[in-house]
This record gives structure tokens, C-alpha cells and sequence, in this order.
């Protein structure tokens, strides 16, 4: 594994430590207004005018296609001390998506250098972090190339930015954290490592108020699904790791489930993907299970009154002599039974366990689910925006803001009830596939989901679109976002 590690963000507090000794470049923000480019006025912009003679008017005659749009790029050459260049980088009407933008332009501007970066483009803390987020995690970088590892880049923010920096610093954290786990190849990757791997971040963390548990074995007896889809791995078999935040006087704080979705390697068992373009991406679809598990590692550090659990329902979806097979009925966690019509719909046979689980042991207040679940989902909404669902509208919009406030989004979707025939079966309480051609697959497979899920406030997030990106760019590496971490830490920190 060759992986960098996440940048450096320090900060610069005091206004007579500005100084543009020991770095390697100065970052300046354009913007427009009122039909006008200008440079942002802010100290860092101030003493680069004067410190290197910038005549930014002169510099606009020599790149007439400059409009200062948010993410477009002037590379200025200098030869002043250690400073070798400015960037000069849109940030449009300064909206957060323009900082966004930004960020993601530096931050590849940069990515896999050993550069330390003064950062100008931010002169208030109104958007900071995702600014921050885009200029960190458009470094990320996972490859197992023998050359040498990825360097990393150190970014100083001058400014009273210290409370936004670590923010983004957790989130940073917590998805560069999933994201490792989503692009371990599974040849090293099944329900047994998953497991080791939370251990091993629970302990690095060192905090009390986490712990973890797995269940395997007898000890899943009860859990149909994860039996059924994870018996075609036998050795190691199927896990539930449940990872808990419960700092000490918590009991009567709000509770939060978070069941994952960590299907190690889909190969779509007896029911085969067509085509090996279908089944390359496949290593990713334990995304959901990491996201929750990286989302309730990061409240050690971020703190909310908040209980959070998380459950990782982890199985292997082969072909093998003990797989399940199409016309098997299963017994899901708290009694329902259910007709298995496509084993590679295997992915809400796991959140079934984990959801019936939650509802009649741990009781939350809030359950939410995280998968790449259907393709459908990324018909219908592309790479842009999660497919969520629920009943509880406040929920909804809480979860909608908050993807917007962090730049990670998620779109509400209609449980449709007219597609609730879907789901029925002759010999057993549900069957969990369409047979009878709604097409509406992502709903379905919520209106599936709903029916484990009891009274309780809840929302599913199908990730299909989001949680993977077809080519390195943005945000996002080619391979697994982690798409969800970042909306999910902002919205509990809301509760």
C-alpha cells in the first residue's frame, strides 16, 4: 500500500508573524464584482502586492481569458527568496461552492509535492471548511506503485481560522481514514481484516470513550442475512463489528445508529455480474461500513453530546458450495422471513440484520443506513447528490442542510407506496427484489430497507452515485469518495 498522508493545515494567528520566509508559494484569490476582477483584499494579498511588486492590473492584460470564474488559475513565477510562485485562483461571487472550487484547484495545483503553501484565498471563516476540506482531500492518493510514497503539502491559513482547522482537520481525518479502507485491495480485504482494522484505529485513537465488539460465528445465529450472503466465504465467515462513542455520563444523550453496508468483495454470487468492468469496482462496496465506522471514530475528537453506534454488517459475496442460492428463503434478525430472488442484491440482506438489530436492542433515536446499493441511484441522480430516504421530513431537510453547509449532498427520494406490491412473495413474508417491474429499483430497495427499521426516526442513504468516482478529480481519487462522512459528522454535531 503506497498512500499519502493527509496534508499539513497550520495556522499563523499572530498579524506580526506574517512573513513569506520558508515557503514555497503564496496562494491569492480573484474575484468578481459588479462586472469587475479584482484581487481579495486581506493581509497575505496586501503584503504580496508590495512585497513582490504585483501589478495585478498587468497581469490581467496578459491573460485576457481570465474572468476570475471560481477554480481558474494564474501561475505567476517569482524569484524572491524561497517564495518560487504565486497562484492567483477564482473565487467567482464568493459563494461557498466558489471556495470550493478554489480549494480543489490549489489543492491539485500541489497534490504529491513537498511544498508549503501560504493560503490567501480565504479572508472569512463564513466558508472556510469546505474550503478546507476541498484543498485537503483533492490531495488523496492510493497506489501500489513501486515508486517512491506520495508527499504531503503543508498549507498555512493566516487569519483567525484555528476552530475551523480543526474541524476540518477531524473531517479530514475520519474520510481520508474510510477512504484507505475502501481502496485496500480484497485480496487483503474480507470481514476478519475489517474487523483488525477498526481495532487498530480504536487504539490508535486512545480515547475511553470508544470501544468495539465483533460477532461471528454462533454468536450471529440470529442474523439471516449476514449468514446467507456471507456463508459463501466460510473461512473467515461474515462480521458484525459494533463500534461504539459513549463517553462516560452519555447514557441519556440522544443515540445514534449508524448500520454500514460492508460487503468486501461482489462478485453478485450465483446470480454473476456480467462483465468484469461491473465486478473491478467491487472492492469498494464496503464503503458504506467504513463511512460509520470513520463517522463514530470522529467523535472522539469532535465531542458532540451525542451517543453513536455503529454497526458494520461485513460479508463476502461469492461463488461457492456453501453460497446462498436465487430461491432460498432466509430469517432475517427479529423474525421476518425473506425470498432470495437475485443473490446479487445482496447488500440490503446485511443492512436488513443490522436495522432489525438496532431497532430491537439498541433502541436509538436516530437510525440511520449508509450503502452503495443500486445503480439506480446513480441513474437517477448522478455522482452529485446521495439518494436519501425517509418518512420524517424534519430529519430529511436536518440531513439535506447539512450536506449543503459541508459540500458532501444528499437529495430526498419518495418512498412510494404505490410500489410496495414489489415486495411480495408467495411463500415468504417479503421478497427483497422487484418481481414485478415497478423499475423503480432505488425505492424499492428502501421500501425493503423500511420495513426493519420499527417506529424509529430513519433515513437510508444509498451511495451508489456518490460513494465512487470514475476518474481523479475534484474531491474525489478515482476509486471510493467516501461520500456520506462528512454530512453525517456535520449533522450529528448539529444535534
Amino acid at each position: 500500500m503506497k498512500t499519502a498522508t493527509p496534508p499539513s493545515i497550520s495556522l499563523i494567528s499572530s498579524p506580526t508573524a506574517l512573513t513569506f520566509a520558508g515557503l514555497d508559494a503564496v496562494a491569492l484569490a480573484a474575484e468578481t464584482a459588479d462586472g469587475q476582477i479584482r484581487l481579495l483584499a486581506n493581509p497575505i494579498s496586501d503584503l504580496a502586492v508590495k512585497e513582490f511588486a504585483l501589478d495585478f492590473s498587468a497581469v490581467l492584460t496578459q491573460w485576457p481569458e481570465f474572468t476570475a470564474k471560481a477554480g481558474e488559475l494564474i501561475e505567476l513565477p517569482i524569484s524572491n527568496g524561497s517564495v518560487k510562485r504565486i497562484y492567483i485562483i477564482g473565487v467567482g461571487s464568493g459563494l461557498a461552492a466558489d471556495y470550493r472550487k478554489a480549494g480543489v484547484t490549489l489543492g491539485r495545483k500541489v497534490k504529491g509535492k513537498s511544498v508549503k503553501v501560504l493560503n490567501g484565498i480565504l479572508s472569512t471563516a463564513e466558508h472556510a471548511v469546505v474550503h478546507l476540506n476541498a484543498l485537503a482531500l483533492s490531495q488523496y492518493i492510493w497506489n501500489y506503485k513501486s515508486e517512491a510514497k506520495p508527499k504531503s503539502c503543508t498549507f498555512i491559513h493566516y487569519g483567525n481560522f484555528a476552530d475551523e482547522i480543526a474541524y476540518s482537520s477531524a473531517l479530514v481525518d475520519a474520510v481520508w481514514l474510510a477512504r484507505d479502507l475502501i481502496h485496500e485491495t480484497s485480496a487483503e480485504k474480507n470481514p476478519a481484516w475489517m474487523a483488525s482494522q477498526t481495532k487498530l484505529a480504536v487504539k490508535k485513537i486512545n480515547s475511553s470513550a470508544l470501544s468495539v465488539n465483533v460477532l461471528s460465528g454462533a454468536a450471529l445465529n440470529k442474523f439471516g442475512g449476514l449468514q446467507a450472503v456471507g456463508g459463501s466465504q466460510p473461512n473467515p465467515g461474515p462480521r458484525m463489528i459494533e463500534v461504539s462513542y459513549a463517553p462516560r455520563g452519555s447514557a441519556k444523550w440522544p443515540h445514534v445508529v449508524l448500520v454500514g453496508k460492508g460487503i468486501t468483495f461482489d462478485t453478485g454470487g450465483y446470480s454473476l455480474k456480467r462483465g468484469w468492468e461491473d465486478m473491478a469496482p467491487m472492492k469498494t462496496d464496503m464503503s458504506g461500513a467504513a463511512i460509520v465506522m470513520a463517522t463514530t471514530l470522529a467523535m472522539a475528537e469532535i465531542a458532540p453530546k451525542v451517543r453513536v453506534t455503529a454497526l458494520m454488517m461485513c460479508a463476502a459475496n461469492f461463488i461457492s458450495g456453501t453460497a446462498q442460492r436465487p430461491s432460498d428463503v432466509i430469517t432475517q434478525y427479529g423474525g421476518t422471513t425473506v425470498e432470495v430472488l437475485d443473490t446479487d442484491a445482496e447488500g440490503r440482506l446485511v443492512l436488513a440484520d443490522g436495522l432489525a438489530y438496532a431497532d430491537l436492542e439498541l433502541k436509538p433515536d436516530y437510525l440511520v443506513d449508509v450503502a452503495t446499493l443500486t445503480g439506480a441511484a446513480r441513474v437517477g441522480l448522478g455522482r452529485q447528490y446521495a439518494a436519501m430516504y425517509s418518512r420524517d421530513s424534519k430529519l430529511a431537510s436536518d440531513l439535506h442542510e447539512a450536506g449543503k453547509r459541508i459540500g458532501d449532498n444528499v437529495w430526498q427520494m419518495p418512498l412510494v407506496d404505490d410500489y410496495a406490491g414489489a415486495l411480495h412473495s408467495d411463500i415468504a413474508d417479503y421478497a427483497h427484489i422487484d418481481r414485478q417491474k415497478f423499475g423503480a429499483g432505488s425505492i424499492t430497495a428502501a421500501l425493503f430497507l423500511e420495513k426493519f427499521v420499527g417506529k424509529r426516526r430513519w433515513v437510508h442513504l444509498d451511495i451508489a452515485g456518490t460513494g465512487r468516482s470514475d476518474s481523479d478529480s475534484g474531491e474525489n481519487p478515482k476509486g471510493g469518495t467516501a461520500s456520506g462522512v462528512r454530512v453525517l459528522i456535520d449533522w450529528i454535531k448539529s444535534l
